[in-house]
């Protein structure tokens, strides 16, 4: 058997344009990510990325890098370490932590721009080399 692929970082821009479009999609409006005065009389003083939005980029590393399987098997189990002040660069790192009973566990982490860490955990994702 092989190994499972390396997974590439992603980076993403979060911006109030996207933030607003997820907020449509997903029919959350909570305005400490929508509304800029509500979201500056807030906790952090300014609007905050829905975490899902930081979120979807480790969806969009495994996606890239295991395609159906990742759909049809995958697993993310994570933790919010401080919030995506926007806009924000945001990038996903997964690391292979082990590969063994036909899962391939990794270490997840999205970080800002200045380094500070969004949110951690695991992903694991079925791997046997016979599987499609």
């Amino acid at each position: 058997m092989s190994a499972p692929p390396v997974v590439a970082p992603v980076t993403r821009r979060i911006d109030q344009a996207r933030v607003e479009a997820y907020a449509h999609a997903a029919r959350d409006w909570n305005p400490i990510h929508t509304d800029r005065a509500a979201a500056a009389a807030g906790p952090f003083g300014q609007p905050v990325a829905h975490g899902m939005l930081v979120l979807a980029l480790v969806s969009d590393a495994m996606t890239a890098a295991f395609g159906e399987r990742w759909a049809a098997g995958g697993t993310l189990k994570v933790r919010w370490r401080a919030p995506a002040l926007q806009p924000v660069d945001v990038t996903a790192v997964v690391t292979l932590r082990r590969c063994e009973g036909g899962v391939a566990t990794y270490d997840v982490s999205c970080h800002n721009a200045a380094g500070e860490q969004l949110l951690s955990g695991t992903a694991t994702v079925p791997w046997d080399d016979a599987a499609p």
